[in-house]
């Protein structure tokens, strides 16, 4: 999905697929250094909040994707 602004995308922390519609939870740096966690579907940013690169966040994360797959989302190899 395209990002506006100067955001660099600087990794994805995972991709889920259920009922044809996918999404994927990545971290992105703004030009001024700020880090943003966003999971985004094809068409939106679903969810859009600020990253602190610390063992919590990243473990808010993982919280949220095994959430999904609780609900039937399953696990996807890498979009790019």
């Amino acid at each position: 999905m395209y990002v506006a602004g100067d955001s660099e995308r600087l990794a994805t922390l995972w991709n889920l697929t259920w009922n044809g519609d996918t999404l994927a939870c990545v971290v992105y740096r703004s030009a001024d250094g700020r880090m943003q966690l966003r999971v985004e579907s094809d068409d939106a940013v679903v969810i859009d909040e600020r990253f602190e690169l610390q063992p919590r966040m990243l473990a808010r994360a993982q919280a949220l994707r095994e959430a999904l797959k609780r609900r039937g989302w399953e696990e996807v190899p890498p979009m790019n």
